[in-house]
């Protein structure tokens, strides 16, 4: 699950870097070329849609870490609980012999 969720978040960075690349920055950006051809075809709200998905590709990137470190954390708590099974499955305890007491009287 920890593997499935890291491509998650890759995939939602690569997205994320592309809409920024899109969005129409100070400079114009990659949107200033369809800035015109979006006002023709009548989607002239394509800025809010860019932010809106912007936003949402970063709250997905947050969650899918937590959850990763999450899903990492148990990962790791099974490799140790697997490692003191097959210790002590491996190795028997050796037996301890008793403490020996001295006998009353004999000092």
């Amino acid at each position: 699950m920890y593997v499935f969720i890291t491509i998650l978040i890759v995939i939602a960075a690569i997205l994320l870097t592309l809409l920024v690349l899109v969005q129409n920055s100070k400079g114009g950006g990659l949107a200033a070329g369809f800035a015109s051809g979006n006002q023709v075809m009548g989607a002239p709200k394509t800025a809010d849609f860019l932010e809106k998905a912007t936003w949402t590709l970063i709250a997905l990137i947050v969650v899918f870490s937590i959850a990763a470190v999450g899903f990492g954390k148990g990962q790791e708590e099974a490799r140790d609980d697997q490692s003191v099974i097959q210790v002590e499955q491996s190795a028997p305890a050796a037996e301890v012999p008793a403490a020996e007491v001295p006998a009353e009287g004999a000092e």
